[in-house]
């Protein structure tokens, strides 16, 4: 030996090395958790009525409970989704700004028309800017039988777990209120396969 003590990290490096594990192993269960709840593979039996269009359906590996954002509803009165509990709801975020929203609202009033007395509500939620409201509401005026919901806030679509990438975004929610299967971009809400899916849902609850 040469008299020389051995260089040995301080106290400070362990301290940070220990914390740098830490972080990658929260950070790594975060992923999971975000990539199990939207595994679109997670709820095989709906995903079975998944056809055409539908085919990009995402659904949940975990129950999801309906967020409790305020809405705003026909009247402009405050309300929450679990208000509709009970109801097969089909939750469409949408703004005027957004052409495949646009382009798309036919076939969501398709839908609620095909639905008209069964307990299933087509809820096309504007997150319209308070300045475009009244467009957005004379826009959902020509496609009856919807009705004008917003958020001018654009809380819920960020209050979505995860939450929603970009408009439009469709969510499905069971009489129960619990989340059963989301599509991001814009679809044929009125075709058959889109209500084989809502028929299967309505069937479950």
């Amino acid at each position: 030996m040469n008299g020389q003590s051995e260089a040995r990290p301080g106290p400070s490096l362990f301290r940070w090395a220990l914390w740098g594990v830490a972080a990658f192993g929260v950070a790594a269960v975060v992923y999971i958790i975000v990539q199990a709840s939207t595994n679109p593979d997670a709820n095989r039996g709906l995903r079975a009525f998944a056809k055409g269009e539908m085919a990009a359906l995402q659904t949940p590996a975990e129950p999801r409970p309906a967020p409790v954002t305020t809405i705003y509803d026909p009247e402009g009165q405050p309300l929450r989704l679990n208000a509709f509990q009970g109801e097969v709801v089909v939750l469409n975020l949408w703004a005027t700004w957004c052409p495949p929203c646009v382009a798309e609202m036919p076939t969501l009033a398709a839908l609620a028309a095909h639905y008209e007395g069964q307990p299933v509500r087509v809820l096309a939620v504007s997150i319209d800017r308070p300045d475009d409201v009244d467009r957005a509401r004379a826009f959902i005026a020509q496609h009856a039988p919807l009705e004008f919901y917003s958020d001018p806030n654009m809380k819920l679509a960020f209050d979505l777990v995860p939450p929603a990438p970009g408009m439009p975004t469709t969510v499905i929610y069971g009489a129960d209120g619990v989340e059963r299967a989301r599509l991001s971009g814009g679809a044929d809400w009125g075709g058959a396969d889109a209500i084989a899916l809502v028929d299967h849902v309505l069937a479950a609850d």
